[in-house]
């Protein structure tokens, strides 16, 4: 299997991977890995999910914003 070596990791970098890899109870190298796979090799999502993140962010929006009566007004608006 290949390896990795990173040189001059910047220490506060280095302090949250450390901090994080224990929160996950992995060890540094493993955190390195899923850290990368996440950003490499993203997971699609499934049309469950993607259905979920469109109802989630339809409930967030307001459906009285424009009514029925306002978009008449601009049709109208001008018309002889």
């Amino acid at each position: 299997m290949p390896a990795l070596t990173i040189k001059n990791i910047p220490e506060a970098l280095y302090d949250e991977l450390k901090l994080v890899a224990k929160q996950h109870h992995r060890s540094i190298n493993s955190e390195v890995i899923v850290c990368l796979k996440r950003s490499l090799l993203p997971t699609k999502a499934s049309p469950e999910e993607t259905l979920a993140n469109i109802q989630a962010l339809r409930a967030q929006i307001s459906p009285d914003i424009i009514t029925a009566e306002d978009i008449d007004t601009v049709i109208n608006k001008g018309r002889p």
